[in-house]
């Protein structure tokens, strides 16, 4: 489907105070050859989230980063983008480790002047990526010609110290997955609008966990993406930076989704020339595809569902499901395939990992048996030999 050209204003949708707006900004490149036209902050922040339209995800990451600054820079510190110094950016640092309460307070609206920017701390892991997102806008500004230097630059690398590398921990046990299965299938369904709620919700995280895909990736996938090849169901997806894949789709997805588009009143088989979306608006309307967001707030309304009827029974498990979100059934995907002895290199085909070290992390099993060889080792119940006697 081929989808709107969003104009510059569209991706940064505010306005900064005349003053402020960068155009006298004291690290504005003087006299160097410009490679973009933009005389303000703003124009230069939209041409740097212009290079990120066909990768939504990445779009609304670094789009959420700058308005951050943004607003942070013209607000504490009166000054433009284009003006902030290496000092500055120390406190901004310091403030996405607290951010005061006026900043995250749960009554301000998350659209506006006047937004909600944070839900609260942000962790160090966050503020790396944070800080790593802003570090190449001002890389993209200064390779324009618009900023003389990047502040961020002098930062020092703590790579040696704080990149190791854990096993993915946010998924789902086999266990809890299966809670949330048996959930949906309590969900109301005596009118029409429930029905419809009940079956998209319904197929909508198994297509989630049987494919690996990211939000962005379900939202944009349509029915024609399903192919079958030497008697096998495929399902092609764009992925990030418009990397193309292939992901394996099981007998029993596709069981599911013959009785999603049977429900939704199409042919349970799509056809290759098919433009309706996999997952369909609660309308039914076929030429109309979900936006990531709507795909994200449909799955955690199935895991906060689930959340409150297991809070009396599993607090521990609850918990769990009131942070899940769509990654985490990525997540899931990756670690059930590994503990059934999937390969790692398909795994890494499956979720489009660049890297086989990335896939690894997903691998539960060997950690889980040493824990239990060490853990279920017990020392024999038989007495220690008694040293020999010795005669008199």
């Amino acid at each position: 489907m081929n989808l709107p050209v969003p104009t510059p204003e569209s991706l940064l949708p505010m306005a900064l105070p005349a003053a402020l707006d960068g155009r006298e900004g004291t690290n504005r490149a003087r006299g160097a050859h410009r490679q973009i036209a933009a005389d303000t902050d703003l124009d230069a922040v939209r041409l740097w989230l212009a290079e990120y339209v066909h990768s939504p995800h990445t779009l609304r990451s670094y789009r959420k980063e700058a308005v951050r600054l943004l607003i942070w820079a013209t607000r504490a510190l009166g000054k433009p983008l284009s003006s902030l110094t290496r000092e500055d950016f120390l406190l901004y640092e310091r403030f996405l480790a607290a951010p005061s309460v006026d900043w995250a307070d749960p009554a301000l609206p998350r659209r506006g002047g006047a937004r909600r920017l944070f839900d609260g701390p942000l962790s160090e892991r966050s503020r790396r990526q944070a800080l790593g997102i802003l570090c190449g806008l001002l890389n993209y500004l200064v390779a324009a010609g618009y900023l003389a230097g990047n502040p961020l630059a002098l930062r020092r690398s703590r790579s040696m110290t704080t990149t190791r590398k854990r096993r993915i921990e946010r998924y789902l046990d086999h266990a809890l997955w299966q809670v949330v299965l048996d959930s949906v299938e309590a969900w109301p369904q005596s009118t029409a609008r429930e029905r419809q709620h009940y079956e998209r919700s319904r197929w909508l995280i198994r297509l989630l966990y049987h494919t690996a895909l990211r939000a962005s990736e379900a939202a944009h996938a349509k029915a024609a993406d399903f192919a079958q090849r030497r008697g096998r169901w495929w399902l092609h997806v764009v992925g990030k930076g418009g990397a193309e894949g292939e992901v394996p789709a099981s007998d029993a997805l596709m069981i599911e989704f013959a009785r999603y588009r049977t429900f939704c009143g199409l042919p349970p088989t799509p056809t290759p020339d098919e433009t309706s979306p996999a997952v369909m608006s609660i309308a039914g309307d076929t030429a109309r595809h979900l936006t990531p967001t709507a795909i994200y707030l449909i799955t955690k309304e199935v895991f906060l569902r689930t959340a409150d009827a297991l809070a009396a029974v599993d607090p521990v498990g609850a918990a769990t499901l009131r942070r899940t979100s769509t990654h985490w059934l990525r997540h899931s995907a990756a670690s059930h395939q590994a503990d059934a002895g999937t390969d790692i290199r398909f795994i890494q085909k499956n979720l489009r990992h660049a890297s086989i070290e990335t896939t690894g992390l997903y691998l539960h099993v060997e950690d889980d048996r040493r824990h239990a060889q060490t853990t279920d080792t017990h020392i024999s119940k038989k007495s220690p030999a008694q040293p020999d006697e010795v005669p008199a």
